[in-house]
């Protein structure tokens, strides 16, 4: 059995990200250029590249936005050819509702003559003229008023096909925009770190870019590091923010950085190629180191307690038996099955809380006579049922405290010193 400080460490596998980052996109306002479809990405900068601003990170296809600047370019043509003939019909029915106009006022400036010449006509004459003239009268009115409609439902076609014409105007310009965006530059400078897509595979040529995920790389902060990493239901619960991490490169697991815990995720995940759910967890590197990049493997140590002299044996003495716990014990030329209380385990100890001495030592495996040994149960517990039938049987027959090999040598020596003696007698 050990003594000292136990620790109790969380180890698990992290990839390092910048906490910080510029994202590269491609056109954001795809979908009011009405191009729904995922874009390919045709040329992109290596990984790595060390980009300043204004600088082409990547190029997406065209092709996808070919066929619907065309089908714009026709609408918008076809729209100002109806704009041009709604003005020719415009202007051709108003022209000819004011040549009727003028038509009528003739008409009723003649009315009105008849009737002045008919005053000294019979009297079935003058009421003729009279009617005439007002027929005439209310036909120009009427014009007029036809007219004004005509000219208002003019101005409301015009609108209307002005509006269309207007919209495919603006979405000809939205793709114009869109196709000039297809080449996507850096807008600040730094190191171009391709993006992940919902599978976890980085972006490359020949990639999609989805219209509402345009982006296409990043451009992290180097000066500030995290590691990202997961862990199993069972070893979260053991994780707080704030712990401290020690972190090591895969590259150089020579270089030992210092981290803590800043998040650990409330809700699991299910990951790919993974069965069980795992629970996010990042570790901020405390360090500014220049050789970190993103995407870094890392080997995460997380500390999550320190028990001061402790007593602790290896996991593999430990045995459990209905909901107790045992080790075989050595102390001195004797071997026992020893209960005994745990405290705090790691990946490799348990604390022993109390069942063994200091001096004490514990087997890691069973013995092969197990069967027969003495089971000795903490102070205050009972006695286990199930094993004492084989410990009481045994302790019938003379339990062997030395070695057995020293046990039958005295026997014979005996057997015959008592006969000699009571021969000797008799005579």
């Amino acid at each position: 059995m050990k003594e000292g400080d136990f620790k109790v460490t969380v180890t698990t596998t992290g990839e390092l990200r910048a906490v910080k980052s510029v994202q590269v996109q491609g056109p954001p306002n795809l979908p009011q250029a009405q191009i729904y479809q995922p874009i390919k990405i045709a040329t992109l900068v290596p990984e790595g590249t060390v980009v300043k601003a204004g600088d082409m990170v990547a190029e997406l296809d065209r092709g996808a936005a070919a066929g619907k600047l065309n089908e714009v370019q026709l609408n918008v043509q076809k729209a100002e050819a109806q704009y041009t003939q709604a003005q020719l019909d415009s202007t051709l029915n108003l022209s000819k509702a004011r040549e009727e106009l003028r038509t009528l006022e003739f008409a009723l400036e003649e009315k009105r003559i008849a009737k002045e010449q008919a005053q000294y006509e019979a009297p079935s004459v003058r009421r003729q003229a009279e009617i005439d003239l007002q027929k005439a009268d209310r036909a120009l009115a009427q014009a007029k008023r036809d007219y004004a409609t005509k000219t208002q439902q003019a101005i409301a076609k015009m609108r209307e096909v002005g509006a269309d014409l207007d919209r495919h105007k603006n979405t000809l310009k939205i793709i114009q925009d869109v196709v000039g965006a297809f080449t996507i530059k850096a807008p600040a400078p730094g190191m171009v770190i391709y993006a992940k897509e919902w599978n976890g595979r980085k972006k490359v040529v020949g990639s999609q870019v989805s219209p509402w995920e345009p982006t296409v790389a990043t451009l992290p902060d180097l000066t500030q590091m995290e590691s990202i990493t997961y862990v199993n239901e069972i070893d979260v619960r053991k994780l707080a923010v704030g712990q401290e991490v020690k972190l090591s490169l895969d590259s150089d697991p020579s270089k030992v950085l210092t981290g803590k815990v800043t998040a650990v995720a409330n809700v699991g995940e299910q990951r790919p190629n993974t069965d069980a759910k795992v629970f996010e967890v990042k570790v901020q590197v405390m360090q500014s180191d220049t050789t970190l990049r993103p995407g870094m493997t890392t080997s995460n140590a997380v500390q999550t307690a320190v028990v001061k002299k402790a007593r602790f044996i290896p996991l593999e003495a430990v045995q459990a038996d209905s909901g107790r716990t045992f080790v075989f014990r050595r102390r001195g030329g004797s071997v026992v099955r020893q209960e005994i209380e745990t405290g705090l385990m790691n990946d490799n100890e348990v604390i022993v809380a109390r069942g063994l001495e200091p001096r004490d030592e514990v087997l890691l495996a069973a013995p092969a006579d197990a069967a027969t040994l003495q089971t000795v149960t903490l102070p205050g517990r009972p006695k286990q049922s199930a094993p004492a039938k084989p410990s009481d049987s045994a302790q019938k027959a003379p339990v062997p405290v030395v070695p057995p090999t020293a046990a039958p040598t005295p026997a014979p020596a005996a057997a015959p010193v008592a006969k000699a003696t009571a021969a000797s007698t008799s005579r």
